[in-house]
């Protein structure tokens, strides 16, 4: 089997989720350090909460949106380098 062409919308709207639910996982983890930081008395306090809640609401959505486009970028230049080069051999058994 030999992939020619990819559907660059198809492969982008599932690219985005994925990087939507990384977006999640890494703002889950920055806003537990932003807390943790304002509870140890680093900072100000109400400045890293906020920081910190935020990320769970800011990176997911600029984690899905830029991943969207990328992938969508990345799908229309594979399909015009395997134009020419042939595509891509894939056993699958």
């Amino acid at each position: 089997m030999v992939i020619r062409r990819v559907g660059p919308l198809s492969c982008a709207k599932v690219a985005g989720l994925l990087y939507l639910i990384v977006g999640f996982v890494i703002g889950a983890c920055f806003s537990l350090f932003a807390m943790a930081g304002s509870f140890a008395g680093g900072a100000d306090g109400f400045f890293p909460m906020f920081m910190g809640a935020g990320a769970i609401v800011i990176l997911p959505i600029f984690y899905g949106v830029f991943g969207f486009i990328g992938t969508l970028i990345m799908a229309s230049l594979f399909n015009l380098v395997v134009g020419i080069t042939g595509g891509i051999e894939v056993d699958a058994s």
